[in-house]
């Protein structure tokens, strides 16, 4: 009888987010990542629909790490029927549960908030899930260890492997009958603040890689020069340095760089506000997994000393009412939600206000916008004048860029016999394509949403 494997791309196909892969075998059907696509009107729409396959035979979901656009549609797949487990490393998990339970309580807030003042056209507004639904989802975790190969039946085994990028983030292998899946996640950077450098896989038949960065290197600055400059404008300005930024990684990363410099005497004692319920949690699971990181515990805790970190919503309205020049870190990283729409309605009028974007901005996020130099910025229903100065530093990015790609695939010792590009924009995906071609002379594909692959094994 003839064996194959069918690849079903439901995400971060021809797009950066909403990353699933589902992998059809005559003995399992394994989920790879099961995320929310964000930014674009269209993509975002696309979250509200069922997946176009039978979610009940789904036999597992493995996860390659915590961030939304990999885990966020979890509390969804489960409405639609998946009954199995969701495994992944236990930082993973951890941050898994923090970032839907968060999102859980974003998702209640913003549909009381758009009922109790009329602005979404549906009637009524629905979250997109309960923290009731979060909590039903996280009873079906559980944790496997990195680097230890797992049967799942007879012909199919796999494992994590650590990738960087964020704490408990892995690349995932599959063997199936022989043949070698390995789907790379999101990959990190080398000499990372906070993390130690991604394993690199040695052996793919079938290679699904991520292409956030494909098209580009990250640029040669230097960080802490950078990061002092800007503080220094502020400070100058009389005015308030806001970060948005992503509450796991990004966050601590920030906060490390921040108390850096500050200890080398490279920019004064300005007050330092970190606003992310989610951010704090994280901070958490950073001192559970200290073999996941390389931050050393007495650093860990002299950062967080350093700054004031905020525990309730009146405290927020308090540091925006503190006049002092101060520096906010605050979620989200793409401006697409969370606390830091709180003091850009208050402050993105104001010209003393810098406004600085540390991370990749998807299509059609606020983010983006700001980066494209928009003159307004919408979110409460309302148009708000962008009068602050935005700033960008791409080199603080978690994502591997060109370079770190092709060093990440450098061990691979056979031809694979499909590359799939995936989790990128067009522009990068085709770059990469072709850098491929050049560097290992190596086809890829880079497949559409929805497409179907059929693979003889």
């Amino acid at each position: 009888m003839e064996k194959f494997v069918k690849i079903n791309f439901l995400g971060a196909a021809g797009v950066v987010t909403g990353s699933k892969f589902l992998i059809e075998t005559s003995e399992k059907n394994i989920l790879i990542d099961c995320g929310m696509f964000q930014g674009l009107k269209e993509l975002r729409e696309l979250n509200w629909k069922n997946l176009p396959v039978e979610v009940a035979t789904i036999d597992v979901v493995l996860l390659t790490h915590g961030h939304l656009d990999h885990v966020g549609y979890l509390p969804r797949l489960l409405k639609q029927g998946f009954t199995g487990k969701i495994i992944s490393t236990a930082p993973t998990l951890a941050i898994a549960e923090i970032i839907l339970k968060d999102s859980a309580k974003i998702h209640e807030e913003e549909a009381y908030k758009a009922n109790k003042e009329k602005f979404s056209k549906h009637n009524p507004a629905l979250p997109f899930y309960t923290l009731k639904d979060a909590e039903k989802t996280i009873k079906q975790f559980e944790v496997e260890i990195e680097n230890r190969w797992i049967a799942l039946s007879e012909h199919i085994s796999f494992r994590f492997q650590y990738n960087g990028h964020i704490i408990g983030a892995t690349f995932i292998e599959i063997d199936i009958n022989g043949k070698r899946f390995v789907f790379s996640g999101d990959i990190g950077r080398t000499n990372d603040y906070l993390l130690n450098d991604p394993k690199r896989p040695e052996w793919a038949d079938f290679l699904f890689i991520e292409s956030t960065y494909g098209n580009k290197l990250h640029p040669e600055e230097n960080i802490e020069d950078v990061l002092s400059e800007i503080i220094s404008e502020t400070i100058h300005k009389k005015g308030n340095l806001i970060i948005p930024s992503f509450a796991v990684e990004r966050l601590q990363t920030l906060m490390f760089i921040l108390w850096n410099l500050y200890k080398k005497n490279k920019i004064p004692n300005i007050p330092i506000f970190v606003d992310s319920p989610m951010g704090n949690n994280v901070l958490d699971v950073f001192k559970r997994f200290p073999k996941w990181h390389k931050l050393p515990m007495e650093d860990y805790n002299a950062m967080c000393n350093h700054v004031n970190i905020i525990q309730s919503y009146k405290e927020t309205w308090e540091t925006i009412d503190d006049k002092r020049s101060k520096i906010i870190i605050a979620g989200s990283g793409m401006v697409t939600g969370g606390r830091v729409l709180t003091y850009l309605q208050q402050l993105i009028d104001e010209p003393a206000t810098t406004v600085l974007l540390v991370g990749y901005q998807a299509e059609g996020t606020r983010g983006r916008q700001l980066q494209n130099g928009a003159h307004e910025l919408r979110f409460f229903g309302k148009y708000y004048p962008v009068k602050a100065t935005i700033k960008s530093i791409e080199s603080l990015s978690a994502h591997a860029d060109q370079q770190d790609l092709l060093n990440w695939v450098s061990n691979i010792k056979n031809v694979p016999e499909n590359v799939y590009l995936v989790h990128g924009e067009p522009t990068s995906l085709n770059a990469f394509k072709v850098k491929l071609k050049d560097t290992y002379h190596w086809n890829a594909t880079i497949p559409k949403l929805t497409d179907v692959s059929k693979v003889l094994l």
